[in-house]
């Protein structure tokens, strides 16, 4: 299926209040993402792939007790859990829905990001960019040889340390 025109790209991005980041933009412009979002279409799918990384984690919270040590004294109501929550994931670069539960984050506004899989407090990073995340969705014994991290991406970054790969939070920053 053939790409996006610019003039789709740019009302979805106007649409849905984030800038693709420029190899998103230029995938996008090539092709369709097998399976993808419809950046034309009716959104309500997209709307829901964009809350669902909070909703994930609010869900965490309430059920599982999730509560990191950055986020300050646990609040006793829910409300106020949700309150905190929500501002740290607002504060935290927006992520674009690629597929399902994977996320490139929006910014830096530059080719590189990693590619993040995203389910409740469960995030990994499922390609260290677009590129090695489309041979990893295209064929699940892809591998390539471990690539050095290209960035951290506030908060994503750390909570994908807090899922047991601190190498990847550490050697981003490096």
């Amino acid at each position: 299926m053939s790409g996006y025109t610019a003039a789709e790209l740019d009302a979805a991005q106007e649409r849905f209040g984030f800038r693709f980041p420029l190899d998103l933009y230029e995938l996008l412009r090539e092709q369709r993402i097998p399976d993808g979002h419809d950046w034309t279409g009716p959104g309500e799918a997209i709307e829901q792939a964009l809350q669902w990384p909070l909703d994930g984690l609010l869900f965490d919270v309430e059920e599982a007790g999730l509560w990191w040590p950055e986020w300050g004294e646990r609040p006793s109501d829910k409300t106020g859990r949700a309150a905190i929550v929500t501002q740290v994931v607002e504060s935290a670069p927006k992520l674009i829905p690629l597929l399902a539960h994977r996320y490139l984050p929006e910014q830096p506004n530059d080719a590189g990001n990693p590619v993040f899989s995203v389910y409740q407090s469960d995030i990994v990073v499922y390609g260290t960019d677009l590129a090695d995340w489309m041979g990893v969705e295209s064929d699940p014994t892809f591998s390539t040889k471990p690539a050095p991290v290209s960035r951290a991406i506030d908060f994503w970054s750390v909570a994908v340390a807090r899922n047991g790969d601190p190498d990847f939070y550490a050697a981003a920053e490096g």
